[in-house]
């Protein structure tokens, strides 16, 4: 400062320079107190959809329609977002295809397998005269109409065995034998259970998800008084001492399977050594693959979500395994692996609700995902030329229709992704995709291989149903017995059997067959045969 008291104009630069890192400090702030902001908004309105909006991943037309239309014309109110990198989806060819009829409206008749009763109505002899002429009335014929009628009742079996004594014995010797007649053994000795009472309360638990303090209630209520403690013990017993011989024979099978779709999902347990009762345990999913000759579902209750779980299940697995993108699937070496489409596909879904307007990216990825879709349920629709077998046909198919689309939609996300603000759900949804490419991709090579993972996210959901309701397990082997009752349920809806009839069926034939013994027979996917 010079004598006057005026700053040199060095002091003025070094002022300035000052000013001007300060503000180039509070705008870094700025910029991501804003993007933390949008972060929380988007966060916010994923919340409140998922809590009060319909959660299927169909495209309503009152949402996704706009976005679509907005995402073809070109909507460039974002262009931070890239909403100016619209493309057109290639042209390869797909045919044109009929939309299916829907279900015609009207209420559809009565099986024709069910037993009829029938229940006859006749005029009285006084009132079979003509109101007009007074002559009397001839039948001419009858109106018919049907009723559903379910009736619900319990009764006691009562197992009276004939016993036998020797006159001889009793007059001459010192012992008399006793000869009782054998009857079948019961599926857990002591208990006053039957097979179809032990089948009734699986279903009702496992099937149509009823707690078991609910299904107590209804015994009591049909005025059989059976505490909660001993439904506990039903299924438990049932389990360990029957149904895991079943589950334990369907795991070996499913080892040999080409292909198996794997997953987890999350499982509370009270009382499990060394964990506090509110900690996270899981239930691993394992499936085959539709197309298999022998559909099986199995569940295997694990206390973590660690790699040896998996690997400990599946072994030295050498087939395909479809998994998404969590990297404990991947550790197993021997498998061919292959990512889920639709966990790819749910993020940009995710990000188009999120987005406080509609269309831009999020709907221009959507619009490829789409057509990848159309192109599998065309070709599963088809039938391959003769001599050639339908993965090839596939693999064939893909090749022509898939494999375009999949290198547009690359390029169109190496293109956006310099361009998307970072830390968004869109972000989050292109660097997923990306990161799991290789996987996504890989389905196009092998015709046998699954573009998703939804079938197995739909034996899930039974199970997710059923905790809402039940909540958690009480023991670990509640948690374990409900592993292999979920199993063999889900299985026998894979291969379209009657889960009751196929239990009753279960619980009667196994406590008569030594632990050695074959159960092919008794198999879900064989069981089917049987009956057809």
């Amino acid at each position: 400062m010079n004598r006057a008291g005026t700053p040199t104009v060095a002091e003025l630069m070094a002022l300035l320079a000052a000013h001007a890192a300060e503000n180039a400090v509070l705008k870094a702030e700025n910029e991501a107190l804003a993007q933390r902001v949008s972060r929380l908004e988007e966060e916010l309105a994923l919340a409140t959809l998922h809590r009060f909006a319909p959660r299927s991943e169909k495209r309503p037309d009152r949402l996704f329609n706009e976005a679509e239309q907005s995402a073809l014309k070109g909507d460039r109110e974002d262009s931070d977002e890239g909403d100016d990198d619209a493309v057109d989806l290639p042209d390869t060819g797909l045919p044109e295809t009929e939309k299916p009829e829907g279900q015609k409206p009207g209420r559809k008749p009565l099986p024709a397998n069910l037993p009829r009763q029938r229940v006859a109505y006749d005029l009285a002899d006084d009132q079979k005269v003509c109101p007009c002429c007074r002559h009397r009335l001839h039948r001419m014929g009858e109106l018919v109409t049907e009723q559903l009628h379910i009736e619900v009742k319990a009764t006691v079996l009562q197992n009276a065995r004939a016993k036998y004594a020797c006159r001889n014995c009793d007059r001459t010797g010192i012992n008399t034998p006793v000869v009782t007649a054998p009857m079948p053994k019961p599926p857990l000795p002591g208990s006053i259970a039957t097979a179809s009472t032990l089948a009734f309360a699986l279903v009702h638990k496992y099937v149509d998800g009823t707690p078991l303090y609910r299904l107590a209630q209804a015994f009591e209520r049909a005025g059989v008084p059976v505490s909660r403690g001993a439904l506990g013990h039903w299924v438990i017993g049932s389990s360990e001492r029957h149904l895991v011989r079943i589950y334990d024979e369907l795991k070996q099978r499913l080892r040999s399977q080409a292909i198996i779709h794997g997953d987890e999902t999350t499982v509370q347990v009270l009382k499990e050594e060394g964990k506090d009762p509110t900690s996270t345990s899981y239930m691993w999913a394992y499936r085959s693959g539709e197309d298999s000759e022998q559909p099986i579902v199995l569940f295997d209750y694990q206390p973590g979500r660690g790699q040896e779980h998996p690997q400990a299940f599946l072994g030295d697995y050498r087939g395909i395994l479809m998994s998404d993108g969590y990297p404990a699937w991947r550790t197993l070496k021997g498998a061919r692996h292959v990512g889920c489409m639709a966990h790819a596909r749910r993020k940009f879904v995710d990000a188009l609700k999120a987005r406080k307007k509609p269309g831009g990216p999020p709907a221009q990825a959507l619009r490829f995902f789409d057509q990848l879709y159309r192109i599998e349920r065309q070709v599963r629709a088809e039938k391959p030329d003769d001599g050639e077998t339908q993965a090839d046909y596939m693999r064939r198919f893909r090749q022509k229709h898939s494999l375009p689309v999949l290198d547009a939609l690359k390029a169109w996300l190496d293109a956006i992704v310099p361009k998307v603000v970072p830390d968004t759900k869109l972000k989050e949804a292109i660097s997923y995709t990306l990161n799991q490419w290789d996987y996504l991709t890989r389905y196009a090579e092998d015709g046998r291989m699954p573009i998703d993972n939804n079938i197995l996210e739909r034996d899930i959901r039974l199970f997710a149903t059923g905790r809402k309701s039940w909540l958690f397990s009480d023991t670990v082997a509640g948690a374990r017995a409900s592993a292999v009752v979920y199993s063999l349920m889900l299985t026998c809806r894979a291969c379209r059997v009657e889960p009751f009839a196929w239990l009753k069926h279960v619980l009667t034939e196994l406590p008569q067959r030594p632990d050695n013994a074959e159960i092919d027979d008794l198999l879900p996917f064989n069981f089917k045969k049987q009956q057809a």
